[in-house]
């Protein structure tokens, strides 16, 4: 019997993920609209920055999406809602204050997505909380952003009924006080997870850990069940994350690094795509101790791989590439395997 790969736990989560950056996609679009439609400056000002923090966290999203290793479509539910809220929102019949109330629903929304993702990543696997785990701190500067945009209705709404500024009163002055310690909070921790700032070393180091994580993971149980589920995620991880290297990075560190000790590492993948499939022909359920001796066998020839890659492939890299060439690298690697993601998806 061959090892199932698909887990539905899993595959629930990864289309909670999809919807969580199609709305991400629908905020910043929005608050887009809301900047040429504002009439006010200082909300205008406002909106600009929550926008520019949008966008950074998109990239903080989709590098979560490409670690958590299973790519999904939206659901048709939230393809359904995203029409209607466009509609909504492009028709003349809502004031400004209407439009903000609208957006301010949306980032709840959002927000609350982002902490049931992680409470889900908890009851399932310790690899899915490693992979989710930036979105922990783009939630803060959600939480942030709901506090603004409270505030910012206050502000509108006086000014659309009286034409007069509000008084600032208790309440406002708490939601800038919960506005400016999530922000700081959700900025301190997010300033280094930007797709921008993220080297290819950073992104294959996150890999590693997180298939360290399954590994523990799979040493920890003799349940069928979630062993089949641990090594369907290892499956999928690690063909994604070898394939992705063999077209991004070894060719590109082949020159510097050398021949021998490319072409080993092309060997080594090999090697262990080759135990992969010895390891998806046995039944957990049946031979337990035979599918654990196995993952025994390519635990230790994949902690061999990551430690040449991270000690003398990293540092080749550093001693020949600039920064710039790294995060390029880094986001052509993400590119590819989100590409190949996809294709291993459409192939189900």
């Amino acid at each position: 019997m061959v090892t199932t790969l698909d887990d539905t736990k899993r595959q629930a989560i990864a289309e909670k993920l999809a919807d969580t950056k199609a709305l991400q996609n629908l905020i910043i679009s929005n608050e887009q609209k809301l900047m040429s439609d504002c009439p006010d400056q200082d909300v205008r000002e406002r909106l600009q920055n929550m926008l520019n923090d949008d966008q950074k966290n998109l990239g903080i999203l989709e590098t979560a999406i490409v670690q958590y290793g299973i790519q999904f479509e939206p659901s048709d539910a939230t393809k359904t809602y995203l029409k209607q809220f466009e509609q909504m929102m492009s028709g003349g019949s809502l004031s400004f204050y209407q439009k903000l109330a609208q957006h301010e629903l949306l980032k709840h929304g959002q927000a609350m997505s982002g902490i049931v993702i992680h409470k889900a990543a908890q009851k399932v696997g310790a690899d899915i909380e490693l992979a989710i785990g930036p979105l922990n701190t783009v939630n803060f500067e959600n939480r942030a952003h709901q506090e603004q945009l409270k505030g910012m209705l206050e502000l509108v709404g006086v000014r659309e009924l009286t034409g007069q500024d509000a008084d600032q009163g208790l309440w406002a002055r708490v939601q800038d006080a919960i506005a400016a310690f999530s922000g700081v909070a959700g900025s301190v921790m997010t300033q280094n997870s930007d797709k921008d700032d993220m080297n290819i070393q950073t992104i294959i180091r996150l890999d590693h850990n997180k298939v360290n994580t399954i590994f523990t993971e799979i040493g920890a149980t003799n349940d069928p069940q979630k062993l089949q589920e641990y090594f369907g995620q290892l499956y999928k991880d690690l063909l994604a994350h070898a394939q992705a290297e063999e077209e991004i990075v070894y060719p590109r560190v082949r020159s510097f690094y050398g021949n021998d000790n490319t072409q080993e590492l092309y060997d080594e993948q090999a090697e262990m795509k080759r135990m992969l499939d010895e390891i998806k022909a046995i039944d957990p359920a049946t031979s337990t101790d035979a599918f654990k001796s196995k993952v025994k066998q390519l635990m230790d020839a994949v902690g061999d791989h990551i430690r040449q890659e991270e000690s003398t492939m990293f540092a080749a890299i550093d001693n020949n590439c600039s920064s710039d060439q790294k995060e390029q690298m880094a986001s052509e690697f993400k590119a590819a395997k989100s590409k190949i993601q996809q294709d291993m998806a459409a192939s189900v």
